[in-house]
Order: structure tokens, then C-alpha cells, then sequence
């Protein structure tokens, strides 16, 4: 996972959140708590802990690395989960097909907390998971109000652990110790919801989900790539999992209600977005793994009755594969010499002690059952003596081996690295221009770098800048050298003094009035913007598009997918001569048109 979310870290450019991350990650402590009174309080931890890795050092791959380093911790619990819940080699892959499914990658390059909060829900889940095994609940308490504070939204995974606690028919005392935890981290949350209540007109933005989000979302989260036979093999694996017992009462859960109550509440009031439910995602590749082992296990069985292993001794010998499996699955997890083991390391009794192939225990295990020597041929038990009789020789033929022991043993391991390796390596190689596409900066909304390039090679010391709607002004917090001379002509009070994201702006008057005195100005705008019909809800920006609209003429603009930077020249005033209907009636030829602005030159391809 760090690997993955390295590559193509350092991509050239933040987009428009980013930015708000970076420009609020800049400021001082006191600047952060006053900004929360007003706006983005539901990030605000996150903020504090930006604004102590920005300390180090204030450039855009120190603003990604938290979220990176989320994404890595989360595959690993997602690997612990799988181990714990069924074994090392289920979790490993699930481990492995968390870190190259492309929407994790996506947002571990993302300056934002949606990482962080996967993780946060990784781990309190594989406590959970550790409390019902008799451990204590505080720690489970703990992170979960870690996580809230990191985003209010991840209070959703109470749902399916509740759903995983009744699945797991707990005792009362069971859940009264979840409760206690729960209203802890509740208590933490409350004050929270409080305030971000009366923020929510942040996301006003947010619309009514229809069928396409919802089919997009299961594409995104049921497999590692949302098309192809990738796609089809991994929702097949996922019913397969389905019968994996307890992994299955902890992963479906996680990967179904969170989204599936945020998606039912959004057709009420709009509050989904995929990434406010990213922790989710951890569900999938766990029920993938879990199918996938199932799979090998069918496999395997098939394979020995092929080779003509007895029912009894099949059975004998799955068994006995199966509980050394949970104990030593991982290839390479060997504790000592190769001989007395397997080619992998599945030993079917230890020396002394284990178990045998037919259940005994210790010393007491069959001659069949004992340690092998070091050709693969099971010890020989001693003849039985009896001190008053004269030892019988055996007349039969020399002691062959049952080869049906060793039919398991022999490049198992091998076989099951060789599908591991595959079941990773074919998605990933299959998504793979979606994960090249996604390291390129034109892949996100929009790329505040360019624009701000575009900044410093066009406009001019002294002339005047508008930023449409106010927030755009982000372009100039993130790279501000770019802007070095230009006049913003709106802004009243800095967003650092004012405590708000893009600072206090004039009233509508005495904008007019500032625009009265110039004769171009420079527009970083919302690119669907300019002309539209749009009625901003600030007074001010209903000027600057009523002004600038209406008394001034596009000389130039470049777009860059969300925001455009455009060149706007007011228009000639209007001549002192009579008004002549155009053209004549009577003419024979049309008259020459109205003077009319030079055609802009040609729109350069965005970069």
C-alpha cells in the first residue's frame, strides 16, 4: 500500500479542497479553533493534525502523506482482521486486495480525512473483535471517538457492529460492555453534531441519489475494478464468502449498512457522497479472500479424491491440513529446519506433542501419524517386546509408506503461493491504466497549480483580480506567489482575520464603485459561469456577475475542468450620434456593423 500510494504522489497540483486543506492547515492554532466557530468544525481535528505535519514542512506531498500512511495502516488491519477471523492466508490476501483496489489508492493520495477514518474504523473493529474474545472495551471506546472527531459520519459503523454482536448471539454482559464504550465515544461526538448542525448549508451542494450513484458505488466497493471479468469474478467470490462464518457476521455488516443508511437517508435530505462512507470499502476484499479460500479448499479436496485418497483417510487428512492451516498458513512462517515439515511448513504432529492424523495427542500418536524423517518417510513405531516372550519376527515384506499421507504435503504451499500471486497480480494489472490515470493532476476536478500558472504568466502587476464565486480564492491561499501584485479588487478582510475560508468581502456598493474605476479585470470563476443564469446567494457576487456580465466583454479565457482564469475589457461607450436602424430598408447593400470588440485569440489547450 505504500508503494502503490507513493507512486505518482507528487502529481503537480492540488485541487479545490486540497487547497482548503492546505490553506487552512497553514494557520496558526487560535486562527483554526476561530475558523471552526463558523465553518468545517466536522474536520476540525484533522485540521490540527495538518496543521502540525504543515509545521515540518508546507508543500502538497507532506499535505498526502497522513492520508497515505492511513491507507497503509488500514490494509494491515484489514490483513489482521482476516487472520484473526479466519486465517493468515485469508489475510493476507485481503490485505493485498485492499491496498490495489483504485479507489483506496485514490484517496490515499487525497489531502483529506477520509483515509485517516478508514483506518480509524479498521482498527476499532478488529477491537471489537478482540473484546469479544474477553478483552476490555475501553480501547474499542477510544478509537471510536477518535474517529468521530475525525469525521462524524463514521458513527454509521455502530450499525453493523450491532448487526455482527447480535449475529454473534453475545451475552447480556457482552452488550452492556459495548454499550458503555459506545455512549463514550457518543458523548465525545455529541458536541460536535451540535455545531456542525448549524454548518450544514456546507453541504448544500449535495443531490438526491439516484440509481446511477448507487450502481456506481457497488462497482467501486464490490471488487477491485469496476468492469470486466475482474468485476464478475469478484462479486462471485464475495457470495462464496458469504459462508465463512464469523468473518462473514463482521464483513457484510461493514460493507452494507453504512452505505445503504446514508443512501436511504440522502433521499430525504442529501448528505451522500462515497467518500463519506470510504471505511466501508474494508468489507469487500475480506469476503473476496474468504471466497477465494473456500475455492482453494474445494479445490484441494477434488484434487485428493482424484489421486484416489480414501474417503476416511481424505477426510483424516483435510482435518488435519486445516488445523495446522490456522496455525501456519503464511508461505516462509517456518520455525526451524525444512526437515520434519512440509514444503511450505504444514507439519501434521510436533515431536513430543500435537496432534495426530487420527486425533491422538503426544507421544501416543500412530507410527503413521509421527514425525517424518528427513525423506518424507514416516518413523517406524518399535516392535512390542514382552519380557517372558521371545520377540516375533515379522514374515511380510518390508514396511511400505502409505503415500496418501504425503499427497497433501507435496508443492501444496507452492500451488496456493502460485494462485496468491495471481489473484492479486491479474486485477491489478487488468486496472492499471485506471491507476496511471489516476496519478495524473487532470484526473481531479480541478488543478489549482495550472491555474495559478496561468496567473503568473498573464497577468500583469496592478491589475485587478475577482474570484466568482468567493471560494476560488483558494486558488490564491494554496499558491499565493502567483498572485504577487494583483489587486483583488473584493476582498475587505483576510480569511486568517476573519475566521472564514475565503475572507470577508466588500458590501455591493462599494464594489461598484471599485469597479467603476477600471477598464479590465481578470475573473478566476466557476467555469460553467459567465455567461449564465445563475443567481448567486451573496449580494456581492450577484454584483460582480451583474457588472461584469452586463459592462464588459471576454478578451480571453483559459478553463481547467471546474475553475477558468478569463480576461474581461469593458465595452466602448456608447457614441454621441443619432440611432440608425440597421440596416436600411431601402438598401441595396447592408451597412457596416457596429464597431464591435477584437475577437479573442484562440483558447489554448488546457494543460
Amino acid at each position: 500500500m505504500l508503494a502503490l500510494g507513493l507512486w505518482g504522489l507528487d502529481r503537480g497540483g492540488m485541487w479545490g479542497d486540497e487547497g482548503v486543506t492546505f490553506m487552512v492547515g497553514r494557520r496558526t492554532v487560535p486562527q483554526i479553533w476561530h475558523l471552526l466557530h463558523g465553518v468545517d468544525a466536522v474536520h476540525g481535528l484533522y485540521y490540527l493534525l495538518i496543521h502540525a505535519v504543515l509545521t515540518v514542512h508546507p508543500g502538497e506531498v507532506v499535505l498526502r502523506l497522513p492520508s497515505l500512511c492511513g491507507a497503509a495502516a488500514t490494509a494491515g488491519l484489514v490483513a489482521a482482521l482476516g487472520t484473526r477471523l479466519a486465517r493468515p492466508r485469508v489475510g493476507l490476501w485481503a490485505g493485498l486486495l485492499y491496498a490495489i483496489t483504485p479507489l483506496t489508492g485514490h484517496y490515499a493520495q487525497e489531502g483529506r480525512s477520509y483515509a485517516l477514518v478508514a483506518a480509524g474504523v479498521a482498527a476499532a473493529t478488529l477491537l471489537l473483535v478482540r473484546a469479544l474474545e474477553g478483552r476490555s472495551w475501553w480501547p474499542y471506546g477510544a478509537v471510536l471517538a477518535v474517529t468521530f472527531l475525525l469525521h462524524e459520519f463514521a458513527v454509521l459503523v455502530l450499525c453493523a457492529h450491532a448487526v455482527t454482536l447480535a449475529a454473534a448471539r453475545v451475552r447480556g454482559a457482552v452488550w452492556r460492555g459495548w454499550i458503555r464504550a459506545v455512549g463514550v465515544a457518543g458523548g465525545v461526538l455529541i458536541p460536535l453534531v451540535w455545531v456542525s448542525e448549524g454548518q450544514s448549508a456546507q453541504v448544500a451542494w449535495l443531490r438526491v441519489p439516484d440509481w446511477d450513484t448507487t450502481e456506481r458505488l457497488a462497482r467501486d466497493f464490490l471488487a477491485v475494478t469496476p468492469t470486466g471479468f475482474v468485476f464478475w469474478i469478484s462479486i462471485a467470490l464475495i457470495l462464496i464468502g458469504l459462508g465463512a462464518g464469523r468473518l462473514t457476521s463482521v464483513a457484510l455488516p461493514l460493507l452494507l449498512l453504512p452505505p445503504v443508511i446514508l443512501l436511504s437517508v440522502s433521499q430525504f435530505r442529501p448528505l451522500f457522497h462515497e467518500r463519506y462512507v470510504l471505511y466501508a470499502l474494508a468489507g469487500a476484499p475480506l469476503l473476496v479472500a474468504a471466497g477465494a479460500d473456500r475455492v482453494a479448499g474445494a479445490l484441494r479436496w477434488l484434487w485428493l479424491e482424484g489421486r484416489g485418497v480414501s474417503g476416511g483417510h481424505g477426510a483424516e487428512v483435510e482435518r488435519a491440513v486445516a488445523e495446522v492451516g490456522r496455525r501456519r498458513e503464511l508461505v516462509g512462517a517456518v520455525t526451524g529446519g525444512g526437515a520434519g515439515r512440509g514444503a511450505g511448513g504444514d507439519r501434521t504432529s510436533e515431536v513430543g506433542g500435537g496432534t495426530g492424523l487420527d486425533g491422538t495427542t503426544g507421544a501416543g500418536a500412530r507410527a503413521g501419524n509421527r514425525p517424518p524423517l528427513g525423506n518424507g518417510h514416516p518413523v517406524p513405531e518399535p516392535p512390542t517386546t514382552h519380557p517372558n516372550k521371545p520377540v516375533q519376527r515379522s514374515t511380510h515384506q518390508p514396511h511400505r509408506p502409505n503415500r496418501a499421507f504425503r499427497l497433501p504435503r507435496i508443492h501444496r504451499p507452492h500451488l496456493l503461493t502460485l494462485a496468491g500471486v495471481l489473484a492479486v497480480a491479474i486485477p491489478f494489472l487488468h486496472g492499471l491504466p485506471a491507476y496511471r490515470n489516476d496519478r495524473s493532476a487532470d484526473r481531479r476536478p480541478e488543478n489549482l497549480a495550472a491555474v495559478a500558472a496561468l496567473v503568473g504568466r498573464e497577468v500583469r502587476p496592478g491589475d485587478p483580480v475577482l474570484f466568482l464565486p468567493s471560494f476560488w480564492r483558494v486558488t490564491a491561499s494554496a499558491y499565493p506567489g502567483a498572485f504577487v501584485g494583483a489587486r483583488d479588487l473584493a476582498l475587505g478582510e483576510s480569511g486568517a482575520r476573519s475566521g472564514t475560508l475565503s475572507g470577508r468581502e466588500v458590501g455591493p456598493g462599494e464594489l461598484r464603485a471599485r469597479l467603476a474605476g477600471v477598464d479590465r479585470v481578470w475573473i478566476v470563476a466557476q467555469s460553467n459561469l459567465l455567461p449564465s443564469r445563475w443567481v448567486p446567494g451573496d449580494p456581492t457576487d450577484r454584483v460582480k456577475l451583474d457588472v461584469v456580465d452586463g459592462e464588459f466583454a471576454r478578451r480571453q479565457e483559459y478553463v481547467h475542468g471546474r475553475v477558468k482564469l478569463a480576461l474581461y475589457i469593458r465595452r466602448m461607450p456608447p457614441q454621441d450620434t443619432p440611432t440608425l436602424t440597421w440596416p436600411p430598408a431601402s438598401a441595396t447593400t447592408p451597412a457596416p456593423p457596429p464597431p464591435t470588440p477584437a475577437p479573442p485569440p484562440p483558447r489554448p489547450t488546457p494543460r
